[in-house]
């Protein structure tokens, strides 16, 4: 299942419909938070802009930001693109400007084509900080230069200013970002039996897994008719909720437990048993072919099916920690199983412990002074429960602390940065990659293809293709049968499950030995070693459906494609203007992002 989670608002946008302006309002770079935005909120300021505001100010310009940072982007995308606009906006009310021509062909002497290219590809072989070490020193002073020849529109004020190369650097990370993004198919990778040797043979797998290897598990994710935000609205236990999405929210949670321990035990991963899918990955694992699982689900069945190599990119049940920041006690998730199941709001032990020792001293000192006849102050305190005693639970914000909270990304809490340093070091041997169950849309995860080497091939088995990114072969259907056609044809045989106990306690759903593991046949999703139904490949492309697929426009796509290739009509640029939409698209999910609060599984839009 999916749940979403996201990290703190983001910052107002710099002022829509402000009046037509030469100048740049300030020098000074936030970091992005535009990809943490909340699902349902509002569009920025900037995004509410029409045609009839003008050219808008451009957002704030960056100040200092050292250039060995891991994180993937630091200058939003958007933002990025109203530079541009107001660039573009300003280059068409001064032509003929000398300066501007100037600096241009500046650009063009110091980066002709070639160069530019030859750069292009170190970056999608090598990597953002890899492209930093090699050419920012090297072209040090001349990064507006470097910015101008990777596409980047720059508005006079950045062109004429004098800006530290520093100052420059948030622009660049986000300009090599929007490159990365345009990843080209490996044309030498196109057949099922492509996809079957090149899973036999890699050596160093990274498997990026979302909601899709988990439906078939029972797992409900968040959006669909029957999903876990549809089931909050029709259930009158759960009306407080102004949105179903703030079930998942921080401070929903810490002013109102009561309402996500009513329904956690709905989520839990103990009710559920781990997939084909899942045990598929931990058979790569077993054969030492798993570089990394990175995992957009946080209903944690990687520990049931017992993978140990898996990154849970948006937290998990896995573990729980104390909402007193002042105390940070984290335990296994196992520990609050019992409180889950019966509805209860599991306590921190460590700050338990530490009221019962101040109430033993206030006891104490009570009972000295009624010795020595001292008054009590106008009558006793009524002993009251822990969420309402404001001196032990709460702060002077209202909020409840001394309690257990799964480590599950909420909207409200920030992502943890272990992505980005797993990402810097496997990209460096990386092999192979293995998109399962996840359309990526949802950022950071969805970068994860456009950052590994773009000449390491893509596998996605997804129900549905995506269009945004290129992915070398698409194994299209439900993700489990087609990992059982994997399995068939290369005669593996699925581990059985091998549960974390650490994670989920002992009561765990594993399933049964099947007669085919008994006798060591291969078993796998559904046709247990026996011979399956091929696959169909739609046109000639690089794209094969297996039962339950869901295509969608992508066989009108492919034939548009075919029809322009062989000169018999066909547009091409309707092809493109598809392929813009489907990025813009994601690019709005991608500012929605974290789609985190995961209540077991990935990421709502996984």
């Amino acid at each position: 299942m999916v749940v979403e989670a996201k990290a703190d608002a983001a910052p107002a946008a710099a002022t829509a419909g402000a009046p037509p302006s030469k100048e740049i309002p300030n020098t000074e770079v936030r970091p992005d938070h535009s990809t943490v935005d909340h699902p349902s909120s509002p569009a920025p300021a900037a995004a509410t802009a029409t045609a009839e505001d003008g050219p808008r100010a451009p957002p704030a310009l960056p100040s200092s930001h050292a250039p060995g940072s891991p994180t993937l982007s630091e200058l939003d995308s958007e933002e990025l693109e109203e530079l541009e606009a107001f660039a573009e906006a300003e280059a068409s009310d001064d032509e003929g400007d000398q300066l501007q021509d100037r600096f241009l062909d500046e650009v063009t002497l110091l980066f002709p084509p070639e160069k530019v290219e030859g750069m292009v590809q170190f970056l999608k072989q090598n990597g953002i900080v890899r492209f930093f070490a090699e050419y920012v020193e090297l072209y040090s002073g001349k990064i507006k230069h470097l910015l101008a020849a990777l596409g980047v529109l720059l508005p006079r004020q950045i062109v004429l200013e004098d800006m530290t190369d520093r100052q420059l650097y948030p622009l660049l990370k986000t300009a090599l970002s929007r490159i990365l993004r345009n990843r080209d198919k490996l044309p030498q990778y196109n057949t099922v039996d492509d996809a079957l040797s090149l899973i036999a043979n890699s050596k160093r797998i990274v498997v990026l897994s979302g909601a899709g290897i988990s439906v078939s598990c029972g797992i409900p994710d968040f959006r669909s008719r029957d999903g876990i935000y549809a089931q909050l609205q029709r259930d009158p236990q759960f009306g407080d909720l102004d949105d179903p999405t703030d079930m998942f929210h921080k401070e929903v949670f810490l002013r109102n437990p009561r309402l996500f321990y009513s329904f956690a035990h709905r989520i839990f991963p103990s009710n559920f048993a781990p997939s084909p899918s899942h045990r598929f990955i931990k058979l790569l694992e077993e054969r030492g072919q798993l570089l990394r699982n990175y995992s957009q689900n946080i209903d944690t069945l990687e520990q049931l099916a017992g993978i140990e190599r898996v990154l849970q990119c948006h937290g998990s049940f896995a573990t729980a920690t104390c909402t007193d920041p002042a105390c940070g006690y984290r335990t296994n998730g196992s520990d609050i199983k019992d409180d889950i199941f019966a509805k209860r709001i599991p306590d921190c032990p460590r700050c338990e412990e530490r009221k019962r020792k101040r109430k033993g001293g206030k006891d104490k000192a009570a009972k000295r002074s009624k010795g020595n006849g001292q008054a009590g102050g106008g009558g006793s305190r009524k002993a009251s429960s822990r969420h309402d005693d404001s001196d032990d639970d709460e702060h002077d914000d209202g909020l409840a602390y001394g309690i257990m909270k799964p480590d599950i990304t909420f909207f409200g809490e920030k992502l943890s940065n272990a992505f980005d340093r797993a990402l810097l070091a496997d990209r460096e041997s990386v092999d192979l990659l293995i998109v399962m169950g996840t359309s990526l849309k949802v950022a950071p995860v969805s970068e994860l293809v456009s950052h590994i080497p773009h000449s390491t091939p893509v596998i996605l088995i997804n129900q549905a293709p995506v269009y945004h990114i290129a992915v070398d072969i698409m194994l299209l259907g439900e993700a489990d049968r087609i990992v059982d056609y994997i399995c068939t044809k290369l005669g593996w045989t699925l581990p059985r499950a091998k549960p974390v106990k650490e994670v989920v306690g002992d009561d765990v759903v594993v399933p049964a030995e099947t007669d085919d593991e008994r006798s060591g046949g291969g078993q796998a999703a559904h046709g247990h070693g026996k011979a399956v139904e091929e696959p169909e490949r739609l046109l000639d492309s690089h794209v094969w459906l297996f039962a339950g697929a869901e295509p969608g426009r992508l066989p009108q796509l492919l034939a548009a494609d075919d029809e322009s290739e062989d000169g018999e009509g066909g547009s091409p640029s309707d092809e493109e203007q598809e392929e813009k939409q489907a990025r813009e698209e994601v690019e709005v999910q991608q500012g929605e992002q974290a789609d985190t609060a995961s209540a077991a599984s990935s990421t709502p839009a996984s």
